[in-house]
């Protein structure tokens, strides 16, 4: 199956990232993907945390979510819309959600974002929990693929990367593929992103595909970017560094049950 990881710099329009976010879903069509997978806030990525407050949406209504739904009908693709943020019973809490649309426009799965970022360094400051409301469960979806394999396939977001207990829970679940749209600050993507998703893949034997957010935005910050998939030996199949762009891979199901085979580490865990 032909996957897309999207790299986007959002900016603090959403009307000018849907256009960006629809010609790059437009090129991962035109190149054969079933599955195009969008980054963390690939919607909007404000100045301040509160400007998501401004541009929630209900669950299964709203411009955003119209804008996906026509996207995965007209260009034939699976598509999961990075996150957006869905209202919650408390008007200053949203949730970040990660959305999933079937080529026929329906949507098939949601998964709220478990472990909210918290980072201080003295230089820079992010808590999510001052506007997040958490999720609480996992969630896998099934793409039946065009070469007739049935793809399971588990979602998260972004800091659920440093829990492996989330991705064990999926491969426990039978998923082969883990997605994780992202929008990795430059400085801890500097010194982790990589090494998190390749041991997550190795952990599991399952490939990876991670989107992310890469550059410099409209309010200063700067993202980590590198886009990249990884197979289930940890072996990195495709990245892009910083900008906008397409992330194209290859995913073989014989290649993951081959690996599951020869090192079967799933089926000797013992907690």
């Amino acid at each position: 199956m032909k996957v897309a990881a999207l790299q986007m710099v959002s900016a603090t329009s959403v009307d000018a990232n849907l256009q960006a976010a629809r010609a790059l879903l437009q090129q991962a069509a035109e190149q054969g993907a079933e599955l195009a997978v969008l980054p963390e806030y690939f919607c909007l990525l404000g100045a301040r945390d509160t400007d998501k407050l401004a541009v929630q949406e209900r669950p299964g209504q709203g411009p955003i979510q119209d804008f996906l739904a026509r996207a995965a009908r007209e260009l034939g693709l699976w598509i999961v819309g990075g996150t957006l943020p869905l209202s919650t019973a408390q008007p200053e809490r949203v949730t970040n959600s990660c959305l999933v649309w079937s080529p026929a426009g329906d949507c098939v799965s949601r998964y709220d974002k478990i472990h909210l970022f918290c980072f201080d360094n003295g230089r820079e400051r992010y808590d999510e929990s001052r506007v997040l409301e958490a999720g609480h469960q996992p969630a896998c979806f099934d793409l039946p693929s065009r070469d007739g394999h049935t793809w399971r396939i588990g979602l998260s977001i972004c800091y659920d990367l440093r829990f492996p207990e989330l991705y064990r829970a999926y491969a426990r679940d039978g998923a082969q593929l883990m997605l994780v749209p992202s929008a990795f600050t430059y400085t801890t993507g500097q010194a982790h992103w990589e090494l998190l998703l390749r041991a997550r893949a190795v952990e599991n034997l399952a490939y990876v595909l991670a989107p992310a957010q890469g550059g410099v935005h409209e309010s200063g910050r700067h993202t980590w970017g590198h886009s990249l998939a990884v197979s289930p030996w940890g072996e990195l199949l495709a990245e892009q560094a910083q900008g906008p762009g397409a992330v194209m891979a290859e995913l073989d199901a014989a290649v993951l049950q081959r690996c599951r085979a020869q090192l079967p580490a799933l089926g000797h865990r013992v907690l």
